[in-house]
């Protein structure tokens, strides 16, 4: 049974039609394939953890008895065991394969390719155990550990959707609609050294410290805002009203 799957699964072409096949098939096979695997103690220790699918997200693999299942996105996956050590995700449409570099030893999933001819490749790195993406420290209200994690990933890719200026925007403001001062401000503060020429994030962090009582905070905020832009009519107001106030304070 296992056998024919596999067979199957390399020689099919991924049509609409015949992915619906399959998938299909996955359904009705999957459950004789996967219960056919043995999984050794020494394996299952050896392939559970995570594995960062990109630089903020992560794939968690687990056993529970002699079944494989993943964690991915908050979701609970039970793939189609192949092998002990090859795989079959239909939520993903990919094939996976447990698989050690020879040279670094460091543990990966691996996707296959449909005809099996291609070169090996080392495509999700297994994390050490503790490890967080930024948005996990984000979450535990990490600040410093999540800049860390973001500026890595700007390195990257300046454009990526994990550091987008809004986005944090939108959660600092959320927090602060909550009263909850020094959240708002943290999230804000790490939006403003990911985004260090944005007149928009000053405004907010400057907005932030008002709300929290700060006033100086808001006012060298606020001249951050119109160092950059200087039709900000809000930091405008609010610099020259208070500027005999806090000039020598600098």
């Amino acid at each position: 049974m296992r056998l024919f799957f596999a067979l199957y699964f390399v020689k099919i072409k991924p049509t609409k039609m015949k992915t619906k096949l399959l998938l299909i098939c996955i359904v009705i096979l999957g459950w004789s394939c996967s219960n056919s695997v043995n999984y050794s103690e020494t394996f299952k220790a050896d392939t559970s953890g995570n594995y960062l699918y990109n630089l903020d997200d992560v794939i968690t693999v687990y056993y529970e008895d002699n079944t494989l299942f993943l964690n991915w996105r908050g979701g609970k996956i039970k793939p189609v065991a192949l092998e002990e050590n090859v795989f079959f995700v239909a939520e993903m449409y990919k094939k996976f394969k447990f698989v050690q570099h020879p040279e670094t030893k460091e543990r990966y999933m691996s996707v296959l390719p449909e005809e099996g001819t291609a070169k090996l490749t080392y495509d999700y790195i297994k994390v050490p155990k503790g490890y967080k993406t930024p948005s996990a420290h984000l979450e535990d209200a990490e600040y410093d550990k999540a800049l860390e994690g973001y500026l890595k990933i700007k390195q990257q890719d300046s454009t990526s959707v994990f550091i987008e200026e809004w986005g944090f925007n939108s959660v600092g403001y959320k927090h602060l609609r909550k009263k909850e001062y020094d959240q708002a401000i943290g999230i804000l503060e790490m939006n403003s050294k990911l985004h260090p020429n944005s007149a928009n994030v000053y405004d907010s962090l400057a907005e932030a410290y008002l709300q929290r009582g700060d006033s100086l905070q808001a006012y060298n905020n606020y001249k951050k805002t119109l160092s950059i832009n200087r039709e900000n009519r809000n930091a405008q107001t609010y610099v020259s009203e208070n500027a005999s106030k806090f000039e020598n304070l600098e």
